[in-house]
């Protein structure tokens, strides 16, 4: 069984539905420290006292001094040899003492002795260091996979081992000279070093010790007083507040969902689904009617929330970072400014709510999103767009000083204009995105209507090519209606472009076309012997012959219906009166009137009435005021009894501007010229 299709009028509010459970689960199920402070001023806000254990962090000067420290201090490492201290014993072993052979077992113990403290060569240890203490100079030694600390003082230098192995067997042996003894045998050539400096472990285990430095520095217990009413927030207490803070915001709430929580976020995203909701409304309620426009909306939305929700959570510093401008602009390739300020503005509403500096973020931003706007419409094209990101960095940097002058961000300046400045340009790289969002909800932006209205593109030329007189007259046609679009704040592109294609099934047959007339071969007229249905169904065939060749050429769909909408429904009433005056029936005359579409928008209303008003204005003989007031009206009320205007949505005083518009618009072109002397 085949369910009923629910109407478009109830489907609409289904993205608003959908929105506002999306924001209901993605919004922060966690608290915020809703405390407002600052360093040398007073607490503004009731006693605070502790209402858990937490731990003291340490500021980020302290961080920075602790490793700065451990920078200058650097302990080397060393690898022990077994293997030089097994060769030399037993080259020991091995030596011809001659009759000073008593003295062997004395030898092999003082070499293990030595070897045990280790051997190093006469360069001495490799201390980095900055400290002169030598009690503080220690090495790792690495020996049987096992890493232990020695001091300096402990191991000789191979000069010094030497020494020491004189020392040990002559205690043993005082009658001897032991140093000719170990001189002529060579035993004092078996002391070699059994250290071996390693650098890049050392680098390793040195590093490791700078990124170890414990973050905290003791405990505050549950209970303990923090700050009292009206008193100076010391850097003590500043402290103490930051550390409160971050585990206020880390553990209320991290347990699981809680039903204030959900409930609270549910409110929330109410409250902002509402405002978009009447934000769209009062700025065009006609995109409600238009599905894939609509949904854009919802997704940029979602996309600008989702964007400082994720950045909030997982790297708050780089919220500087984040284009929160290339809302606006992806936006304005769709929408007029009325819409666009005000989804703007709805946008960036989670930025002020959920991020810790949100005043601060959302003003820098609406100021860059509309400094935006402004600059896109000059520097839009190519490397240009640059100048328009150089725009919004510096318009970013001069908003985040002024907040920084009174005090109201502590953050670090070179890092924060280094992040607006990345931002900006980031806004430049993703803009191409636009074009993949064009395809994604099958709409046209205005770049791509730009694209249209260059007059050099190859269809265009070949209109130009093949029927020049419908060229000439489309050029005129799309001059009026800019005019007129202007004066209701109508698209401008949209008319401009739907008036060079409105008649490119012209090109198919010119000839028929009476404008066209000055090059068709030979000077008949090419109505000649035809009937009056003949030549209204070639006429009317030019709509036909036009959808075909946009869908040919890919024009967008919303070109297409200049096409369809341009005649709409109306006859060919030159044709259709000779029918009517040669005795022809009423009801059998539908071939005298076009199959398109009536006008459903403003834009297409406005290209109906300029078509028309173009066409029969080179027939007036007069070029007075009276004469283009009269023309105009009634063209319009022709339209209008006609029934064209039944669908489309335009106001009575939207109408009555476009009629006063082109009365002004005619007088202007056709006015009256002086007589050039022969």
């Amino acid at each position: 069984m085949k369910l009923p299709r629910l109407p478009f009028h109830i489907l609409r509010f289904f993205p608003l539905l959908v929105l506002f459970v999306v924001l209901t689960v993605i919004f922060p199920r966690s608290a915020k420290f809703s405390y407002d402070y600052r360093k040398g001023s007073p607490w503004d806000h009731e006693t605070l006292i502790a209402q858990f254990d937490f731990p003291l962090l340490k500021t980020d000067e302290q961080l920075r001094e602790e490793r700065s420290e451990n920078k200058s201090i650097r302990i080397p490492y060393y690898r022990y040899s077994q293997g030089v201290v097994d060769q030399a014993k037993r080259s020991a072993e091995e030596l011809d003492l001659g009759q000073s052979a008593s003295l062997r077992p004395f030898i092999v113990s003082a070499l293990g002795t030595i070897y045990s403290n280790g051997v190093v060569s006469d360069d001495g240890i490799k201390l980095d260091n900055k400290v002169n203490d030598p009690a503080n100079e220690v090495v790792f030694i690495h020996k049987d996979k096992r890493v232990s600390k020695k001091p300096v003082s402990d191991i000789y230098k191979e000069s010094d081992a030497r020494g020491k192995l004189l020392a040990l067997v002559s205690a043993k042996a005082p009658k001897v000279n032991v140093d000719s003894v170990l001189r002529r045998s060579g035993v004092y050539d078996l002391v070699l070093p059994n250290l071996t400096y390693d650098r890049q472990t050392t680098d390793l285990v040195n590093s490791e010790r700078s990124a170890g430095i414990s973050p905290t520095q003791g405990f505050v217990s549950a209970g303990q007083l923090i700050a009292s009413e009206g008193e100076i927030v010391t850097a003590e207490i500043a402290q103490m507040l930051d550390s409160y803070k971050v585990e206020y915001e880390n553990s209320i709430g991290s347990g699981g969902p809680r039903i204030l929580f959900w409930l609270g976020n549910a409110l929330i995203a109410f409250i902002l689904t509402l405002l978009f909701f009447l934000a769209v409304y009062f700025s065009n309620k006609q995109i409600f009617q238009e599905r894939n426009r609509f949904f854009y909306l919802v997704f940029i939305f979602l996309l600008s929330t989702a964007s400082t929700l994720l950045v909030e959570k997982y790297a708050p510093r780089f919220l500087y970072m984040v284009p929160f401008t290339l809302t606006a602009l992806y936006l304005e390739a769709f929408f007029r400014n009325r819409v666009i300020i005000t989804i703007c503005l709805v946008s960036l509403l989670p930025l002020l709510i959920f991020t810790g500096n949100g005043a601060v973020l959302f003003v820098m931003f609406i100021v860059g999103s509309m400094v935006a706007i402004f600059s896109f419409k000059f520097f839009n094209r190519g490397w240009m767009q640059f100048i328009s990101a150089g725009l919004v960095f510096l318009c970013l940097t001069l908003t985040y000083f002024g907040f920084r002058f009174i005090d109201m961000v502590h953050d670090n300046p070179y890092q924060a204009v280094a992040f607006l400045f990345v931002g900006s340009m980031l806004s430049v790289a993703g803009y191409p995105l636009i074009f993949l969002f064009e395809r994604m909800f099958n709409l046209v932006s205005n770049s791509r209507l730009r694209e249209l209205c260059d007059t050099n593109n190859p269809l265009l030329r070949e209109l130009e090519h093949l029927a020049p007189g419908t060229f000439q007259h489309s050029l005129q046609v799309m001059n009026m209606s800019d005019v007129v679009a202007r004066s209701i704040d109508a698209n401008v592109l949209l008319v401009r472009a739907g008036a060079l294609y409105h008649d490119i099934g012209k090109m198919k047959k010119p000839q028929c076309f009476i404008e066209n007339e000055s090059v068709a071969v030979g000077s008949e007229h090419f109505h000649k012997g035809l009937s009056p249905r003949e030549s209204a169904v070639m006429i009317i065939r030019h709509v036909a012959d036009g959808l075909e060749l946009a869908a040919k050429h890919n024009l967008p769909d919303i070109v297409k219906d200049f096409i369809l909408t341009h005649h709409g429904t109306s006859c060919t009433s030159y044709f259709y009166n000779q029918y009517l005056n040669a005795g022809g029936d009423p009801a059998e005359g539908g071939d005298f009137f076009y199959k398109g579409r009536k006008p459903s928008t403003r834009e297409q209303i406005i290209l109906m009435v300029c078509d028309s008003v173009e066409a029969a204005s080179r027939t007036l003989k007069d070029n007075s005021p009276e004469t283009f007031s009269d023309f105009v009206e009634e063209i319009v009320s022709l339209k209008m009894n006609a029934g064209q205007f039944e669908c489309a949505d335009i106001s009575i005083r939207d109408l009555n501007t476009v009629k006063e518009t082109l009365k002004s618009y005619l007088s202007q072109l056709y006015h009256e010229r002086v007589v050039y002397p022969k």
